[in-house]
């Protein structure tokens, strides 16, 4: 690989950064653009021999965003003539050839529909921030459609499997209540690991018996706790401000809710190693993960008769169409219920 390509680029550092201070990406989804990203970086550079050092791709992104607004990349040819060829001017003055040279040589992995789909998507956010910042004149992703996928319906477990989780930690010692309730809150509430990850100890509301959450795109909700939830969240924290190592997080208004045995916030890995944990403890299946919880959430409560703008909004999901899914699961246990136990359901 070409020296040029071991850094990351300064255009591209750009994107990632808008990603994240703009559009409030987690910082794991623009880590994943960042790879994706890279992968092109590094096509362009083999494909069209660039050699470059870090120097002359900082000096060609400086020279880019330097014009003066509306040259657009009208001016892109110049920048070869200004110092070697760059990956950023070629960057620049890419076509749909070019991204369609790049879409084959990934063919060639052989990576599945869904992770192409979303390496087209890094590419298409990358080109039309380009585009919206007058960095090139013409955006080439606009002519490449991103391949069709299966729809695969979202994972659930039955009422009986989450109760045999949830039973799975010790409650009587500081972290094995820490991960009762951990477990209790994900299936009660249904939010996201890096949702739950970011509560604080003050985002509990016993009176109203709810918790408040941070999304994405910084968007704050409440949603309601279940009593067994609310129950293991007040026996985890009483434990907490009576333990004689953190019983001075109490006082501190930005204290995280759910610590590791440090003190520190508890991240997002570690819960998914405390999931599996437990669902080897109880025997369960091992791909069940925390948004199996999330997953099991929603179609528990479309079970029981809940609308679906209601769903939608304990989810904390934008669109509806997004929850929809969880409807054609729910019909698809109708119908597997209905195949099991109607006398004429199938032919003899």
């Amino acid at each position: 690989m070409n020296t040029s390509t071991n850094d990351t680029l300064p255009i591209v550092d750009a994107f990632l950064h808008y990603l994240l201070d703009e559009r409030h990406f987690s910082p794991y989804t623009a880590r994943c653009y960042g790879v994706d990203l890279r992968q092109y970086v590094e096509f362009l550079s083999d494909e069209f021999n660039i050699s470059t050092g870090p120097e002359h791709e900082a000096t060609a992104f400086q020279q880019v965003t330097r014009r003066p607004s509306g040259a657009a990349a009208g001016n892109a040819d110049v920048l070869g003539t200004l110092g070697p060829p760059t990956v950023t001017s070629t960057m620049l003055k890419a076509d749909v050839k070019i991204i369609r040279d790049f879409l084959a040589r990934l063919d060639e992995y052989q990576y599945s529909a869904a992770t192409m789909a979303r390496k087209i998507a890094t590419l298409r956010s990358f080109h039309r921030w380009m585009d919206k910042n007058e960095l090139i004149e013409s955006n080439p992703m606009l002519l490449i459609r991103t391949p069709r996928q299966d729809k695969r319906l979202p994972k659930a477990i039955n009422v009986e499997q989450v109760e045999q989780l949830l039973a799975a930690p010790d409650d009587t010692e500081l972290l094995g209540a820490r991960d009762r309730a951990i477990l209790e809150t994900l299936y009660s509430t249904g939010i996201r690991v890096s949702e739950l990850v970011g509560v604080n100890l003050t985002d509990i509301d016993d009176a109203g018996e709810a918790l408040i959450v941070r999304g994405k795109g910084k968007k704050e909700r409440i949603v309601p706790l279940g009593s067994h939830a609310l129950a293991a969240l007040q026996h985890y924290t009483n434990m907490l401000r009576n333990s004689r190592q953190f019983s001075g997080l109490a006082s501190d208004p930005n204290a995280p809710l759910f610590i590791n045995k440090h003190g520190g916030r508890l991240s997002t890995r570690s819960v998914r190693r405390k999931v599996s944990k437990y669902l080897a403890q109880a025997g369960l299946d091992p791909d069940i993960s925390p948004h199996t919880l999330r997953h099991s959430f929603a179609t528990h409560l479309l079970d029981n008769g809940a609308d679906l703008r209601s769903v939608q909004e304990l989810l904390g999901h934008q669109s509806l169409s997004t929850t929809q899914v969880y409807t054609h699961l729910t019909t698809q246990r109708m119908r597997d219920a209905y195949d099991e136990a109607h006398p004429r359901a199938e032919a003899s």
